[in-house]
């Protein structure tokens, strides 16, 4: 929610989804585990998370893993975002070292895919 952006605490409610998780998969079960971050509070609301504001977030949900899982969850887990990627913003989105991937929605429907596609990062 938007309000859960400016009061800071979109970490509290990314903490209290993954918590379960911690209990629910073996050490073995996370390499098959990729984890999608979507920002809640800009649906609807004609915001946008920028690219840092969503690297800020994948960086938080690393952290927890690392802290509640281990060093090496961490560090394999693909968090892919699931906000709005267009054209527009891949290639800033997937420059950020947590963002590993993204969920494309509306925009694989339209010509802008090709746009997102371009924007990956080439390595």
């Amino acid at each position: 929610k938007k309000e859960e952006r400016e009061s800071g605490t979109t970490m509290d409610v990314c903490a209290k989804q993954l918590a379960p998780l911690k209990s629910l998969l073996q050490p073995e079960d996370w390499s098959k585990v990729a984890v999608a971050y979507e920002p809640v509070w800009a649906i609807g609301t004609g915001l946008t998370a920028t690219p840092e504001m969503a690297q800020e977030t994948h960086a938080q949900i690393r952290k927890w893993l690392f802290d509640n899982i281990s060093e090496e969850v961490a560090l394999n887990t693909r968090i892919q975002y699931g906000g709005s990627m267009k054209g527009a913003n891949a290639n800033d989105l997937l420059m950020q070292p947590d963002i590993d991937g993204g969920l494309i929605g509306g925009a694989s429907l339209k010509a802008d895919f090709f746009n997102v596609v371009n924007g990956v990062p080439k390595n």
